[in-house]
């Protein structure tokens, strides 16, 4: 993997991995685009980019990462459980859905839901949970039920939590915060999981490139978060919901 490479993908996946458009999805259309095998060296790299990712989000909310915040990271751990299981369970069957098909109809289909969300949403109603830290069991639960669905690829891990939240009474910056907190521990573990699986990869790969892509992608992914909150400020989901169909058109167009 090259500098130019590493740079390219650090950029894609610090921009997408908290905003609701799939940062696997594009990385797999992007790593064929240009033409960057999946080898064991890639997914050492892929590991660094998002343990990048994970620092991302502490430098943001170094406030919630303390003892005094633990009832809240108990409802986080309790959302991560369901998506935990199943992963664990079902991990190779999950690896056979990564082709383009998939991604492509699962962003078609994520955009369609989100717009139909939307539709529907009442952002005034007074009931509305704005501090994610006034988020109950029940809801925390039914948002990790809600982002098993992320495991399917091209679903969005911050997508199918954010409407899980939204549809459980959370206002669109508290979707947004309990997604960012919620990829702590998923992204955690698969960093985890794949460090002890390609471990033994590093030695083999482009420190230089490794460095270079931490550093992107950390810059990147701190700098989305504070300007997706921003964002949510004026703005809705739907710009989203019709990127995701339009990207999704493309593939198929393009990719088939």
């Amino acid at each position: 993997m090259t500098i130019y490479d590493s740079i390219i993908l650090g950029v894609i996946e610090g921009f997408t991995e908290f905003l609701p458009i799939s940062s696997t999805g594009h990385l797999i259309v992007a790593s064929q685009f240009m033409g960057i095998d999946q080898t064991n060296v890639t997914k050492a790299y892929e590991v660094i980019i998002q343990f990048a990712a994970i620092l991302a989000v502490i430098f943001n909310y170094k406030d919630k990462f303390t003892f005094e915040k633990i009832e809240l990271w108990k409802k986080v751990f309790l959302a991560f459980l369901p998506i935990g299981a199943v992963g664990f369970v079902f991990s190779h069957q999950i690896k056979e859905l990564f082709s383009i098909n998939i991604v492509a109809i699962m962003f078609i289909v994520g955009g369609v839901i989100f717009l139909l969300v939307e539709k529907f949403y009442i952002p005034n109603e007074e009931k509305l949970i704005d501090d994610v830290e006034d988020v109950n069991y029940k809801q925390s639960m039914w948002i990790g039920i809600a982002q098993v669905f992320a495991l399917i690829p091209g679903t969005s891990r911050a997508g199918s939590t954010i409407i899980g939240a939204l549809l459980v009474g959370l206002s669109r910056k508290a979707s947004a915060e309990f997604s960012f907190l919620l990829a702590f521990p998923v992204m955690s573990a698969v960093t985890a999981h794949d460090l002890l699986k390609h471990y033994h990869e590093f030695s083999a790969a482009n420190i230089d490139a490794l460095i270079v892509g931490f550093i992107v992608a950390f810059v990147v992914a701190y700098l989305t978060i504070k300007l997706f909150l921003k964002f949510l400020e004026k703005f809705t989901f739907v710009a989203f919901g019709v990127y995701r169909i339009l990207f999704g058109v493309l593939l198929l167009t393009f990719f088939n």
